[in-house]
C-alpha cells in the first residue's frame, strides 16, 4: 500500500469514505478536488499509516522515496520547483486526524522560502513586502513547531515593530522592516538553537516529522482523552500548494459555516480578514470582519462562495465548516468538515434537515447525529435574572452561563479547579496549549478573537460557555481592567456565553428551558427503542419521580428507601428502631417509620401513575443511620456523652464492621431484622391502595437486595407475603431481587425459580467482580493504572466489557431459560454512561435505570445502541 496518494487520486471508494486512511483533512481535500471539481490547491497527504509507523519505529522505509515522487509530481502541476531561488514553489504541512481534532495538532505555512527564494518571490510578485512578511511568518512557525522553541521572542520582535511605526495590522508593516525582522528572527534562531535550515526538503522533512510527533503532544492526548479518541490512529500530513491570502489588500482568508453552529440558523456565518493567512483568523490575534462583509469587497469571490457553501451542504448532507483563501481575487477552498456545533445548534439542524427535500434526512439519521453532550449542553444553565451590572461585552461564542473565579494561566486554572474551585479561564486569546486549562474552566473568557477563534470552536465542541473578543478589558501579570474596574485573579466573575456579557461578582443561575426539537429527537429516539429497550430513572422522592417523568423515564427502576431514612425528621426514628430493648419499643418505631415510608411512597407511585416502580427494600448496615463510633468513643473518653449517647455508642460497637459492603446489609440485614422489611412492604402497599383509591395506576415492584441463593430469596419472600395478606391493596406486586454478586449472577438460574425480575446494580457488582473498594481506589490506585494502561477505562463510569458485562449477559440467558420473558434491568450508575448503555443492550436487558438529569442522554444511548446493532448485523 502507498503511504502517500495525490488529491486528485482515483480512489475505489469515494475518498470521503476513507478518514481512516487520508484523516479528515486529506479525504475531504480529495473529495471536493477530485469528486465535486472545487477550486482546490494541489497537493498531496501522506497516510496515517506512516504516522503509525513513525511513531512506532521512525521515518518509515521507503516514504523518501515516495516523498520525492509526490512533491516532483506537485512541481510539474505548479510548474515551479519547492526551493527556486527564482520562482518558488511554497507548500503547507498540516495535520488531519480521522477524527477532527480543532487545533490540538501542528501546521506551518510557507515552506520553501529561505534566504534565496525569498528574493525570487519578491521579484515574481513585484511585492517584497509579501515576501518578507511571508518569510517572518515561516520563520516563527518553524522555530516554534519543529525546532521545538519558545514562540515569545519572535512575537515581541513582531509587536515591537507594530509599536516603532504606529501600526495596529501586521499588514501595515513595510517592507523594510519586515526585512529587519527577519534578519533578528534569524539571530534569535541561532542563539536558542543552531542555523535556520536553508534546504527547502530538510524543511519538509522536519514539518511531517513535527506533524507526526504533534499526535502525542499534551493537548493533542488531553483532547483525545476528552472526546474519547483512540490514541493508536496517528494523524494524516497533508502538503498542499501555497495560496496567499496575505498576498495583497485584494486577498484575504476566512473561515464559514453553511449554518450557524451556534443556533442552527441557515445564512451567512463565520470570520474573514484582509490581507492575513489563515492562523490570523483561528488565532485570534487580529480583530475579525464577519462574513458577511466580504460581499461588498469581494462581490464574485462572495457569490462563488455561496454557491461551494450549498454544494457542500447538499454533498455531505450536513453542515459544512469551510476554510477558504482569496488570492487577488481568485477563491481557493482550503479545507472542509463536518462542522461543530453546539447542542442546542445541533437539534435544530437535526430536524431541519429532515424537512429539507435537498438533504432529506431520516428520522434514524437525525438521531444518530445528536450526540449525549448535545443534550447536556441544552440542560446548561443560564442567568436567573436579566438585572445585571455589565462590566464588558463580547461575542457570545458559546451559549450557556458560567460563575466562576479568574484564573489567567492554564496551569493555574487545572491547580485551582483541582481543589474544587470554579474557574473561569481569562486570556488574550487561548491557543492550543491551553487545552488542559479549558479543560478545568466552567467557562472561557478571551479579549481577542471571533466566533470561529480557537477559543469558540473547542468551547462549542465541548458544551463550554464562552465569551470571545471582549476587547475593552486590558489583562496584565495580576488580573485585569476594564476602565477603572480592577479584578484579580481570583476574584468571582459570570459569563453568559449566549449574549456575550461579562459580570463582575456571582450571578445566580437557573436551568436552561430545552428547545422544542429536544422533545422531538428524544420521541425520535422512542420509536427506534419502543417495544425493544426502555430508560427508566433512579428516584427516591416525588420531587426526582416528577422530574424523571418530564424528562421521559418510562418508571423508576430503583428507589432506595435508605435515603428516604436519611432525612433529619426520619433519623432519630430510625436510631429508637435500633436501640429499641423490646419488642413493643422496636414495634412503635416501625409503626412510626411506616407512617413516614408511606406518605413517601404515595408521592412516587402518583407522580409515576402508570409506569413500574421498583423500590429496592432497606440495602446498607444499620451502622450508617448511627452517629460516627469514633467520635463517640472520644466523648466517651473525655465524659461527655448523655445516656441517649451511651446507648448509641454500644448500638454502634454492635453493628460495627470491617468491611461493612460485605458485611450485614441488603437481604441478611432483612433476616436480622424481620419485622423492618415487612413494614417497608406493607408501607408501600398501602400508599399504592391511596393512589388507586384517588384513580391513580400503581405499578409495584419489590426488590429484595444482594441475595445470594434460592434459599436466601425464598426466605426473603415470605416477609412480601406476609404484607400482602395484611393488606386490602387491590394491587398486582412483583417481587425480583437485585444481582449485586458475582454468585447472584453464576446461580440465576436457582434465582429466577423464586424472583419475577432481575436488576443488577453494577456498581457493587464491579467492585466484587474487580476487588477493588470504589471509594478507596477512585482517587489512589485508579489514576496511576489509567495512566499505566493496566485499565482501558475507569470502570465505575464505564461497565467493563469484559468480565462484568459477561456476567450480566449469562445472568440474563440463565434466567430466561428457566422463566421465559423475565424482565432484566440495569440501575446502577452505568445506567446513564452511554458507553455501558451500549454494552447493556448488547446483553439483552429490557431496561436500564438513570438520575433524572440522565434520563435524556439514556433516552438517545439506547437509540444509538440498537441503531449501531441493526448496522453491524446489516453488514454481517
Amino acid at each position: 500500500m502507498s503511504l502517500i496518494y495525490a488529491f486528485d487520486h482515483a480512489h475505489p471508494r469515494a475518498p470521503k469514505d476513507l478518514k481512516a486512511l487520508l484523516g479528515g483533512k486529506g479525504a475531504n481535500l480529495a473529495e471536493m478536488t477530485s469528486v465535486l471539481g472545487l477550486p482546490v490547491p494541489p497537493g498531496f497527504t501522506i497516510t496515517t499509516e506512516a504516522c503509525r509507523v513513525y511513531l512506532r519505529e521512525g521515518w518509515p522505509a521507503g516514504l523518501d522515496h515516495e516523498l520525492d515522487e509526490a512533491v516532483a509530481g506537485l512541481e510539474r502541476r505548479m510548474g515551479r520547483r519547492l526551493g527556486d531561488p527564482e520562482d518558488p514553489l511554497l507548500v503547507s504541512v498540516r495535520s488531519g486526524a480521522q477524527f477532527s481534532m480543532p487545533g490540538m495538532m501542528d501546521t506551518v505555512l510557507n515552506l520553501g522560502l529561505n534566504d534565496r527564494s525569498v528574493e525570487g518571490l519578491a521579484r515574481q510578485t513585484h511585492d517584497e513586502r509579501f515576501a518578507y512578511d511571508s518569510y517572518r511568518r515561516f520563520m516563527a512557525m518553524y522555530a516554534r513547531i519543529v525546532l521545538g522553541l519558545d514562540p515569545e521572542p519572535f512575537e515581541r520582535g513582531l509587536q515591537d515593530a507594530k509599536v516603532r511605526h504606529g501600526v495596529e495590522n501586521d499588514g501595515e508593516l513595510p517592507a523594510d522592516e519586515l526585512r529587519a525582522l527577519v534578519a533578528s528572527y534569524r539571530e534569535l534562531i541561532v542563539e536558542l538553537w543552531a542555523t535556520f535550515p536553508q534546504d527547502p526538503r530538510a524543511q519538509l522533512r522536519g514539518a511531517v516529522e513535527a506533524v507526526f510527533r504533534s499526535w502525542n503532544g499534551e493537548r493533542a492526548r488531553a483532547y483525545r482523552e476528552r472526546e474519547g479518541i483512540p490514541d493508536d490512529l496517528g494523524t494524516a500530513v497533508n502538503v498542499q500548494a501555497m495560496v496567499f491570502g496575505n498576498r495583497d489588500d485584494r486577498s484575504g482568508t476566512g473561515v464559514g459555516f453553511t449554518r450557524d453552529p451556534a443556533t442552527g440558523d441557515q445564512g451567512i456565518y463565520g470570520d474573514f480578514l484582509v490581507n492575513a493567512q489563515g492562523e490570523d483568523v483561528v488565532a485570534g490575534i487580529r480583530i475579525t470582519e464577519p462574513l458577511s462583509a466580504l460581499e461588498a469587497q469581494f462581490p464574485e469571490a462572495f457569490r462563488e462562495l455561496l454557491d461551494v457553501f450549498a454544494r457542500l451542504e447538499r454533498h455531505y448532507r450536513d453542515m459544512c465548516d469551510v476554510e477558504f483563501t482569496i488570492e487577488q481575487g481568485k477563491l481557493w477552498l482550503l479545507q472542509t468538515r463536518v462542522g461543530k456545533r453546539t447542542g442546542r445548534a445541533a437539534l435544530r439542524m437535526a430536524v431541519q434537515m429532515t424537512q429539507d427535500p435537498a438533504i432529506a434526512l431520516t428520522k434514524e439519521e437525525a438521531v444518530a447525529r445528536i450526540t449525549p453532550e448535545h443534550l447536556d449542553q441544552v440542560l446548561h444553565p443560564q442567568f436567573a435574572t436579566s438585572d445585571v451590572a455589565v462590566l464588558a461585552r463580547g461575542l457570545g461564542a458559546s451559549p450557556g452561563a458560567a460563575v466562576g473565579r479568574v484564573y489567567l494561566d492554564a496551569e493555574r486554572a487545572v491547580a485551582a479547579a483541582g481543589r474544587g474551585e470554579e474557574v473561569i479561564l481569562v486570556r488574550k486569546e487561548t491557543s492550543p496549549e491551553d487545552v488542559r486549562g479549558m479543560l478545568a474552566a466552567q467557562g472561557i473568557l478571551t479579549t481577542r478573537g471571533g466566533l470561529v477563534s480557537h477559543a469558540a470552536v473547542v468551547a462549542r465542541g465541548w458544551g463550554k460557555p464562552a465569551v470571545v473578543g471582549a476587547s475593552t478589558i486590558e489583562i496584565d501579570e495580576r488580573g485585569f481592567r476594564v476602565g477603572d474596574t480592577v479584578v484579580h485573579e481570583g476574584d468571582w466573575i459570570s459569563i453568559d456565553g449566549a449574549t456575550g456579557v461579562v459580570v463582575l461578582g456571582q450571578v445566580p443561575l437557573t436551568a436552561s428551558e430545552p428547545p422544542g426539537e429536544f422533545d422531538t429527537v428524544l420521541g425520535w429516539a422512542d420509536e427506534i427503542a419502543l417495544g425493544r429497550v426502555s430508560v427508566r430513572a433512579n428516584a427516591d422522592t416525588a420531587l426526582d419521580a416528577q422530574r424523571a417523568r418530564r424528562f421521559g423515564a418510562r418508571g423508576i427502576g430503583l428507589c432506595r428507601t435508605e435515603h428516604m431514612f436519611l432525612e433529619p425528621d426520619r433519623l432519630p426514628i430510625v436510631r429508637r428502631m435500633i436501640l429499641a430493648t423490646s419488642p413493643e419499643e422496636e414495634e412503635e418505631a416501625l409503626a412510626a417509620l411506616f407512617a413516614a415510608q408511606r406518605d413517601d411512597f404515595r408521592g412516587i407511585l402518583e407522580a409515576m401513575s402508570g409506569f413500574p416502580v421498583t423500590v429496592r427494600l432497606l440495602d446498607p448496615p444499620l451502622h450508617e443511620f448511627l452517629p460516627d463510633l469514633v467520635s463517640l468513643e472520644r466523648g466517651d473518653a473525655a465524659g461527655t456523652l448523655s445516656d441517649e449517647e451511651h446507648r448509641l455508642l454500644l448500638a454502634a460497637r454492635q453493628w460495627h464492621e470491617q468491611n461493612p459492603m460485605l458485611g450485614v446489609r441488603g437481604v441478611r440485614l432483612g433476616v436480622l431484622k424481620p419485622g423492618l422489611y415487612t413494614m417497608q412492604v406493607r408501607a408501600l402497599l398501602a400508599a399504592a391502595h391511596d393512589v388507586a383509591d384517588a384513580g391513580g395506576e400503581p405499578i409495584v415492584e419489590v426488590m429484595i437486595p444482594l441475595t445470594v441463593s434460592r434459599a436466601e430469596l425464598w426466605h426473603a419472600l415470605q416477609w412480601v407475603r406476609e404484607a400482602l395478606e395484611q393488606s386490602t391493596a387491590r394491587v398486582e406486586v412483583r417481587v425480583g431481587t437485585m444481582i449485586e454478586t458475582p454468585r447472584a449472577a453464576l446461580v440465576a438460574d436457582e434465582l429466577a425459580e423464586v424472583a419475577e425480575f432481575f436488576s443488577f446494580g453494577t456498581n457493587d457488582l464491579t467492585q466484587m467482580t474487580f476487588g477493588f473498594s470504589r471509594d478507596d481506589v477512585e482517587g489512589t490506585l485508579m489514576p496511576t493504572y489509567l495512566a499505566n494502561g493496566l485499565l482501558e477505562s475507569n470502570p465505575f463510569k464505564t461497565v467493563d466489557g469484559k468480565a462484568v458485562v459477561t456476567l450480566v449477559r449469562l445472568a440474563t440467558e440463565a434466567g430466561r431459560r428457566i422463566r421465559p420473558g423475565l424482565k432484566v434491568g440495569v440501575c446502577g450508575e452505568h445506567g446513564g454512561d452511554p458507553a455501558s448503555i451500549r454494552h447493556f443492550v448488547g446483553a439483552g436487558v429490557d431496561y436500564v435505570s438513570a438520575s433524572p438529569f440522565r434520563v435524556p442522554i439514556a433516552r438517545l444511548a439506547v437509540a444509538h445502541a440498537l441503531l449501531r446493532a441493526k448496522d453491524v448485523s446489516e453488514t454481517a
